[in-house]
C-alpha cells in the first residue's frame, strides 16, 4: 500500500515522527510503502531520493535507511 500521507512509525528504540524524518534524511517527504501487514515501511520517497528502509538483524525492530538518489546526473 503507497500512502502520500505520513504514518508514524516505531523501532525498539525511536519513533519517526514526519519531522524526525526529514531531519535524519536532510530531505522533504512525498510517499512510503507498506507490505502487508508490516508496521514498518519498506519504501520512503523524498524529493531527491528513493529510500529503502531496511532491518539491521532479525531478533530487533531497528533499522537503517539506503539512500538512493532519484534523478542521477549523468555527466
Amino acid at each position: 500500500m503507497i500512502l502520500c500521507n505520513w504514518k508514524s512509525f516505531s523501532t525498539d528504540t525511536e519513533t519517526y515522527t514526519l519531522e524526525a524524518f526529514e531531519e535524519a534524511v536532510g530531505d522533504e517527504f512525498e510517499a512510503m510503502m507498506f507490505k502487508d501487514n508490516d508496521s514498518i515501511p519498506t519504501v520512503i520517497w523524498t524529493l531527491n531520493y528513493v529510500i529503502i528502509v531496511k532491518k539491521i538483524s532479525r531478533i530487533t525492530n531497528e533499522i537503517y535507511f539506503e539512500k538512493i538518489p532519484r534523478n542521477p546526473v549523468c555527466e
